[in-house]
């Protein structure tokens, strides 16, 4: 059962992952609201990099954010800590890989095994917790100007990859916390402890005949001197 928790886990982390990369670098953070517009004639959709226009016929353009100090704090921190989910899935792939109990690598180490499966599965659920912080913040970001009056620019609405972002984090840190219940499964495991029972062996016995069997001499030796002493 824990093989299975640790493989699950495992596999169901490093989809997460993937998904959280495609995230980042999808364009459809925030697309721009069509609501109380009566005719649309372009459409506007940015992620944490660039900023895009489309309009009818098709054609988009294109471009990146230029001043890094110009944009929002939140934008700023979005990127630092999608990179950083990154960054984090990429060890906790390397770690839990190697301490899964279908590898070979310190498979005589069943403690250290389990301690590296430990650490990977906290770093997964650390990664997964950074990527639903970004798309949550991101996203109370848009609903705020949204919901707005006083808000004078473009308003948007929650792009797909913020949808995206929200199941891939989730599946990593499902991931992680399957390592962890195998990791523990485990240790439950070997602290249990089973003694058997040894029977007795046959040749043995309660009383050894080989002891006994001079007392009875020496009884029966002890009872003729004293009948021969009483007749004389």
């Amino acid at each position: 059962m824990s093989l299975l928790l640790e493989t699950v886990g495992f596999f169901l982390s490093i989809v997460g992952w993937a998904l959280l990369a495609v995230t980042l670098f999808n364009s459809y953070w925030k697309v721009s609201s069509v609501s109380g517009n009566i005719i649309t004639t372009s459409t506007i959709f940015e992620n944490l990099w660039q900023s895009c226009a489309t309009d009818s016929t098709g054609v988009y353009n294109c471009w990146e954010f230029q001043s890094l100090l110009e944009l929002p704090a939140y934008l700023q921190a979005s990127r630092a800590l999608m990179i950083t989910a990154l960054v984090l899935g990429f060890l906790a792939i390397v770690t839990s890989m190697l301490g899964l109990q279908c590898t070979k690598v310190a498979e005589n180490n069943p403690n250290a095994k389990a301690k590296l499966a430990v650490i990977g599965g906290s770093l997964f659920i650390l990664a997964g917790l950074c990527g639903m912080v970004t798309v949550s913040w991101y996203a109370f970001n848009i609903t705020r100007d949204f919901f707005n009056p006083l808000f004078v620019g473009t308003k948007y609405e929650i792009g797909p990859a913020l949808y995206l972002g929200w199941s891939a984090s989730l599946l990593v840190i499902i991931g992680g916390c399957f390592l962890f219940s195998s990791c523990r499964n485990n240790s439950s495991q070997e602290n249990s402890y089973t003694y058997p029972y040894k029977a007795p062996k046959s040749g043995t016995s309660a009383h050894n005949p080989s002891v006994s069997r001079p007392r009875r001499e020496s009884n029966a030796s002890s009872n003729g001197k004293y009948g021969k002493n009483a007749y004389v």
